[in-house]
Formats: structure tokens, sequence, C-alpha cells
């Protein structure tokens, strides 16, 4: 008789395992997996990678956003000399204009 009572202790006990495994009540552990995979999917689509040819598409990333960087410095240091064109002569008939004379 004592069969029966030991059966549901080591389906319990197998239950904590699981639920001690995953961090949590299995069913929910798995569909917060399934949400946060989806995530990081659209964010990883974004950013052009591809699952299937995963290496080949980091490297493509890793091209762009290389070639990005040089853009973007080349698109700041356009936008400083074109400032600069007309911030200096400013600045300098400015400070020329309020020197203290005689001193």
């Amino acid at each position: 008789m004592s069969l029966p009572t030991e059966r549901p202790m080591a389906n319990a006990n197998n239950n904590n395992y699981v639920a001690r495994f995953f961090g949590g009540p299995p069913l929910s552990v798995i569909f917060r997996l399934v949400l946060l995979s989806i995530l990081i999917g659209v964010i990883l689509e974004v950013l052009g990678l591809d699952p299937w040819n995963i290496i080949d598409s980091l490297r493509t990333l890793v091209v762009r956003i290389w070639d990005m960087g040089f853009d973007a410095v080349r698109w700041i240091w356009r936008y400083f000399l074109l400032g600069a064109i007309v911030v200096v002569p400013v600045w300098l008939i400015v400070r020329l204009v309020r020197t203290p004379r005689g001193r």
C-alpha cells in the first residue's frame, strides 16, 4: 500500500526539478523565451542578419558599420568646415573689436 503514496511524491520531486531547471513554472518560462526570441529576431532582422547564413550576415554587418563610421566622419568633417567658414571669422572679428586698447 505504500507504493501509491510514494509515486505522487516522486512525481512532485520531478516537477520540482523541472521548475528548478527552468527557473520557474515551465510554461511561463517557455512563453517568455518565445516572446524574447521573437523580439531579438526582429532586432537582428533590422540589423540585416540572416539566420540561415549567420557568418556572412555578421561579416556584412561589420562592413556596413565600418563604412557607416567613416561616412559619419566625412559627414561631420564637411559640416565642421562649412560652419567654421562662418564661425571662425565672426569669432575673430568679435575678439578684435572687444580687445582692450591702451594698456
